[in-house]
């Protein structure tokens, strides 16, 4: 078992311990103290005194810090020969509220099931895991549920295991095609089919439908497009950026983010622009460049070289856009402003989940056991992103009142 990678590399003896064997709950600095030492212990062999020291923690106040504590405590009473306990260990463990080191004891529960023998125990407990896996690790606990399959006999689902467990995690942005998809055939319908005035009829923002109470053109905006080339430039940017932003965060609240950066343009627009009618999408592309450009500096997600790449390009490709945007006639730069601010703001607000953080590698994982320690925020991240989307949606109410005051509507 490696040693964490903690900001203070201070020894057993210089860690925040407070007085370990006093009763009542511990603070969260003392907490995670006594769990930096007891990870020390367990490196250097002293299971019993690790499995002590791991134990004052169990029962924290924050469920992160609690679940740290059982997954230590399951791997010591493991090194100990004392399997029962661990295995109540884990269990508690995977009925503790849900946090990021949920799956690690789902995996464990199933390892512990297949040493007695219980295969479909063990394969609903690797379900268990699989569903709540980081992206990296799904890969080898399909791999675990092929060979469970392929031992009670289930061919198929082995194969679907295994063929999952191939595909290395690959993520497939499912919610970035659909909306390429249905964008890219209302635009085609409209050229291809003169329907280009009904769809702007029923889609496209327009300050009289607004004033009206038709608050959905705030979000279908995005559905429509001035001709060929708008239609284009706007889905090519999407089809690059969408990707990696929905592998951070995920179908659904890649979505809310995109509906909420789309919201907060057209308000921005309703109230600023001066032309009576908006369509296209590029506000809410704007909103995700700014998700993405924020939210690498702040969370410093785990990102593949491509969208490293991409990443370091942001700030050059923000800044041309909104340069031509100053520049060129008919183009809605206040929608552009304001999806990006908002894209700015969720990226600020909303933490990763769908690839590792900085914060996330203060943890550790082997094969018998593991055991993490993740210092926590004063807000959780949850809170965090509803706080986040909230403020996006009071701001995108304020504009729908502030614009009939400006236009006289």
């Amino acid at each position: 078992m490696s040693e964490p990678a903690v900001p203070d590399r201070t020894g057993p003896s210089q860690m925040p311990l407070s007085d370990p064997g006093r009763a009542g709950p511990l603070d969260p600095a003392v907490a995670v103290g006594l769990l930096q030492r007891a990870q020390v212990l367990a490196e250097q062999g002293d299971w019993q005194l690790a499995a002590n020291t791991f134990s004052r923690v169990v029962g924290n106040n924050d469920p992160d810090l609690h679940v740290a504590a059982l997954l230590g405590l399951a791997e010591s009473r493991y090194r100990m020969d004392d399997e029962a306990a661990a295995v109540q260990c884990w269990i508690s463990a995977t009925q503790a509220p849900e946090g990021p080191l949920t799956w690690r004891a789902w995996k464990q529960l199933a390892a512990s099931r297949v040493r007695t023998g219980d295969m479909t125990g063990a394969a609903r407990a690797y379900r268990e895991a699989e569903r709540r896996a980081p992206a990296s690790e799904r890969p080898e606990i399909a791999s675990r549920l092929g060979w469970l399959a392929k031992e009670t006999g289930d061919t198929r689902a082995a194969g679907r295991h295994f063929s999952r467990s191939r595909q290395g995690g690959a993520f497939q942005p499912s919610m970035t095609w659909a909306l390429l998809a249905v964008t890219v055939a209302i635009g085609l319908s409209s050229i291809l089919f003169g329907q280009e005035q009904r769809w702007f009829d029923w889609l496209a923002l327009t300050k009289s439908g607004i004033a009206a109470g038709e608050y959905w053109r705030l979000f279908s905006v995005t559905l429509v497009h001035e001709g060929i080339l708008h239609l284009a430039f706007n889905m090519y940017a999407l089809y690059i950026i969408g990707p990696t932003v929905e592998a951070l965060y995920g179908s659904r609240r890649f979505l809310l983010i995109y509906l909420a950066c789309a919201g907060a343009a057209s308000a921005t627009s309703y109230v600023f622009s001066d032309a009576e009618v908006a369509v296209g999408a590029s506000g809410a592309v704007f909103g995700l460049f700014g998700v993405l450009l924020v939210a690498d500096r702040i969370h410093k997600p785990a990102l593949t070289r491509q969208a490293r790449g991409l990443t370091m390009q942001i700030g050059v490709l923000i800044g041309i856009n909104l340069v031509i945007g100053f520049s060129v006639a008919n183009i809605d730069n206040a929608a552009h402003i304001g999806g990006l601010i908002a894209g700015c703001w969720l990226g600020l607000t909303m933490v990763p989940r769908g690839a590792a953080t900085l914060a996330s590698y203060w943890s550790t994982d082997s094969a018998t056991g593991g055991s993490a320690v993740r210092r926590r925020s004063p807000v959780s991240a949850r809170t965090a992103a509803i706080l986040g989307l909230g403020a996006v949606a009071l701001a995108i109410c304020a504009g729908l009142a502030i614009g009939p005051l400006r236009w006289g509507l």
